[in-house]
């Protein structure tokens, strides 16, 4: 991190010996390795915070992006990406040969219709017709 090489690391230690002495000098490598790793400690949360918030934009990027495809139209942008002139959707379209070729709509078939009894007594007591046939 700090790019210290051994001959370097030697004139620190050298130094903090003659400055403040052999004798408080493990109470001092105590309380500097404590502010070192409060100092690491702090690095760590800092980056932490930083992944979650990098991560939330994400998510929320990621979001944003579903409910856009949520509101495509994708059968029209996919017939945009195929066809966006409408060349295939015009050499395709069957509805003219599908469609009848009169426009007045097909007579209804006729019903075969009973003569319907106008009085009481009428058609009652009547003999069928029947057709002459040749026996013989």
């Amino acid at each position: 991190m700090f790019d210290i090489g051994w001959s370097e690391m030697f004139i620190i230690l050298l130094v903090a010996v003659l400055v403040i002495g052999p004798r408080d000098l493990p109470k001092m490598a105590r309380t500097v390795g404590r502010w070192v790793g409060r100092a690491r400690a702090m690095a760590r949360d800092f980056q932490r915070s930083i992944d979650d918030m990098i991560r939330e934009a994400e998510l929320d990027e990621i979001k944003r992006q579903v409910d856009r495809m949520g509101t495509t139209d994708l059968a029209g942008e996919l017939n945009k990406a195929v066809d966006p002139k409408g060349e295939l959707t015009k050499a395709l379209d069957l509805s003219d040969i599908d469609a009848p070729k009169t426009s007045s709509p097909a007579p209804a078939p006729e019903k075969e219709s009973k003569p319907a009894a106008s009085g009481p007594g009428e058609g009652e007591g009547r003999k069928p017709e029947v057709a002459p046939t040749d026996k013989g």
